[in-house]
């Protein structure tokens, strides 16, 4: 692990830990401590400084308020049984950041800023991590544009920042999907593999309403013919059919989910076929009806695994079965969790110390 910085950090002098309540942790409401923030300008980046949690101050002509460069990743740190702090998959974020730096022509941030500045912020704020089944630290590295000044090019200068916050469980119970046939996410040779801002803004809409129907989530298919399921949500999407994991392959309108990538590891691990190709509406709902499709489900670094329990395509809903213990999708995720409390061995070195 790197550790070549010297990174300013300084204290606050008004922990607002107690205000943490354990047992009611609502998602992206009370932040942590501190925040990490490093400066983009002169072409290279500026010493890191953790301080207190606050407000940044920009200009009305912030470049990234009117041209969109805005990216961010989420990720989580865990109490483990023996009551350290470790990191889950760490390097698989800031090499995805990176590759979305670059889809929005940002500069990419050096290994060591994000690891040791992320190890240290976690290390100072250890405290906020819960230890209740089900919670963890959320973790938010964010990049955006800084130049004040109006003009349709990349920015010359750039934040790069680290906030945390503690959260629970996020879906608590089975979800209400949505096939969307109408409204698209992202389009072959776009930004949607990029976790840019923009491609969450473009979705508010649909899904709010979606929401409005009673649905949670919308299953999002392609861009030129709306057939082919992409994503549900902010969530890859998989499906177990005839004791397959079937999930759409990668392009560049689908995000490389680091819980997708870890979902995917472990049911190899374990023997299970798995096809990472296109998969209709229709293949979905065929299976569905005709009793080979047994689970489908959203995985995620905010849910994990988010089981859907109904399924909404072309004016009808259709429900899935219920689950068991045996079902793949309740497995993995205990096996997940396991290995994230450090209650598992973790053959595949995903966890990291602070």
């Amino acid at each position: 692990m790197l550790d070549t910085l010297t990174i300013d950090v300084q204290p606050t002098t008004a922990s607002r830990l107690t205000k943490l309540d354990p047992a009611n942790m609502e998602f992206g409401k009370l932040f942590a401590d501190h925040m990490l923030t490093v400066e983009f300008t002169g072409g290279e980046w500026q010493q890191p400084r953790i301080v207190p949690y606050g407000p940044l101050q920009i200009s009305p002509a912030n470049s990234a308020l009117h041209y969109g460069q805005a990216i961010f990743e989420g990720m989580k740190a865990y109490r483990q049984a023996d009551g350290s702090v470790a990191l889950f998959r760490p390097l698989d974020n800031w090499q995805r950041l990176n590759a979305s730096a670059e889809r929005m022509a940002m500069p990419t941030i050096p290994e060591d800023i994000f690891m040791q500045g992320l190890r240290e912020l976690v290390k100072l704020d250890a405290a906020w991590v819960p230890d209740m089944s089900g919670s963890s630290l959320y973790i938010r590295p964010f990049m955006f544009a800084t130049d004040g000044a109006l003009g349709v090019r990349p920015s010359d200068t750039y934040h790069f920042g680290i906030i945390t916050c503690p959260v629970a469980a996020f879906f608590t119970k089975p979800v209400r999907v949505r096939f969307e046939q109408k409204y698209v996410r992202a389009a072959a040779g776009g930004a949607g593999y990029a976790k840019n801002a923009g491609n969450y803004g473009a979705a508010m809409l649909p899904s709010k309403l979606a929401q409005q129907e009673g649905y949670h989530q919308l299953i999002w298919t392609d861009a030129s013919e709306h057939q082919y399921v992409e994503e549900s949500g902010a969530m890859n999407v998989m499906f177990v059919i005839d004791g397959k994991v079937i999930t759409p392959g990668l392009s560049t309108s689908i995000l490389d989910g680091i819980t997708r990538r870890s979902v995917l590891q472990l049911a190899r691990d374990w023997g299970l076929p798995v096809e990472e190709r296109r998969v209709s509406g229709r293949e979905i709902i065929d299976a569905l009806t005709a009793g080979r499709l047994t689970e489908a489900f959203g995985v995620g670094t905010a849910a994990t695994i988010a089981t859907i329990a109904t399924m909404g395509y072309e004016g009808h809903d259709y429900d899935l079965p219920a689950l068991t213990d045996a079902s793949f999708s309740r497995r993995v995720g205990a096996a997940l969790d396991a290995i994230r409390n450090g209650q598992a061995p973790d053959p595949h070195g995903w966890m990291v110390a602070v």
